[in-house]
């Protein structure tokens, strides 16, 4: 964890309202940092649908592998996570460790192992002592309350500079419903089904084929849309969980992710997601400004993701924009390079608003000045025309510092 906070954090922390049916607690359980908090417990009531997205890593954590398996069952009442060590690339002795946890969680919590679900963040290769948790979790198990989830999302962090944490209140039938997230991440980002570890919370009462749809598809203009350096981690993990409190408030029982019931529901679950998606941006290693890529013109969106991609995954374009130096030739490179169709004579580049390239060329009206004036901003928007179709996609990313290079250069020691 870093001692200085990101400038690009947000301004505004907001106020994280209770969601019945979850209680929330912290502690130094000592795994790899000293004198803060490196494990959270979440205890959910009884009923609680899950829904969960992970990584595409060939090399996944065991407990990506764990919560893969438990969850079928569609149903949770605890949540471990800790940091300081991922438990990936760990063996049958990670294997054993999460069965270890499960198992202290369960019976803290008493419930079945198969409704505990388990994240862990932090260094990759190094064994994970479980029998740390012995004691810890039944603590937490007693002394967990609504609430605090700006302390719950300080005990994930590892290389972040800020908690991250986002909420929504929305009408469901006659009932309010809240929603609630955290996440963490600063490094190893990049989009695939789900990119750092998030947590999302609620009241509403839905099935958990029905969450399952509404989180597989939010994450793709949210979290599939974010990248840091272009490394997917193995231990990338959403969950979504619905306590179904709301219910006794009018909330109606929802089945089906089609029940037009949802949709101000899913703009705001969608909304959380983006918030903190963008929040992960915003802490990137080293980060000195949150970048915004948008493609138009393309073929298709698929074909514009693509593009975006490239663009926010180059180096060169990324330490062009920490220098502020509008180098539209990279943003070229990366254009040339995405292997999606383009016309180098229909392309069109604007940096905040600022077009510098026109039809394939330096625009006519380019002033150096007045672009480098532009580029001192926090926040840059690229935006590249291709002139080809209706085909649209954005992107967020973040500058590449020689921070990043001194903080991935020494994370282990």
């Amino acid at each position: 964890m870093s001692s200085s906070v990101s400038p690009l954090a947000p301004k505004h922390v907001p106020d994280m309202p209770v969601i019945a049916g979850v209680r929330l607690a912290t502690a130094e359980a000592g795994i790899r940092y000293k004198n803060r908090t490196d494990v959270l417990l979440a205890v959910m009531d009884k009923g609680t649908a899950v829904a969960g997205v992970f990584t595409r890593s060939k090399c996944p954590s065991a407990p990506v592998e764990w919560c893969r398996a438990k969850l079928k069952g569609g149903k949770a009442r605890a949540l471990v996570v800790n940091s300081g060590n991922a438990n990936a690339f760990t063996g049958k002795t990670g294997r054993s460790s999460t069965a270890l946890t499960a198992k202290i969680a369960a019976k803290a919590v008493g419930c079945s192992e198969s409704e505990i679900f388990l994240a862990s963040t932090g260094v990759i290769g190094e064994p994970l002592d479980a029998t740390k948790f012995d004691g810890v979790l039944g603590r937490l198990a007693e002394t967990a309350e609504p609430g605090d989830y700006l302390a719950a999302a300080k005990a994930i962090m590892t290389t972040d500079t800020f908690p991250k944490v986002a909420t929504a209140t929305v009408k469901l039938g006659k009932a309010k419903v809240t929603i609630n997230g955290m996440a963490k991440g600063a490094g190893m980002i990049a989009p695939d089904m789900a990119t750092m570890l998030s947590f999302v919370f609620t009241d509403a009462p839905i099935a958990p084929a029905a969450l399952q749809a509404l989180l597989k598809s939010g994450v793709e203009d949210t979290f599939n849309a974010v990248t840091i350096d272009g490394d997917t981690s193995t231990s990338d993990t959403l969950l979504a969980f619905a306590t179904g409190a709301a219910a006794e408030h009018g909330a109606p029982k929802i089945s089906r992710a089609s029940d037009p019931r949802l949709k101000a529901f899913v703009k705001a679950f969608n909304q959380v997601l983006a918030n903190l998606a963008e929040q992960v941006a915003r802490d990137g290693e080293g980060a000195r400004k949150l970048v915004e890529i948008t493609v138009e013109g393309a073929k298709t969106k698929a074909s514009a993701r693509k593009i975006a991609m490239s663009i926010a995954n180059s180096p060169l374009v990324k330490t062009a924009i920490a220098g502020e130096d509008a180098n539209w030739g990279r943003v070229v490179m990366a254009v040339g390079k995405a292997g999606e169709p383009a016309d180098r004579d229909k392309l069109s580049i604007s940096f905040n608003g600022i077009r510098v390239a026109k039809s394939g060329a330096r625009d006519p009206d380019y002033d150096e000045a007045q672009v480098s004036e532009a580029m001192k901003a926090p926040e840059i928007a690229i935006k590249v025309s291709l002139g080809l179709g209706k085909g649209r996609d954005r992107v967020m990313t973040c500058d590449l510092t020689k921070e990043y290079v001194a903080i991935n250069g020494d994370y282990r020691s």
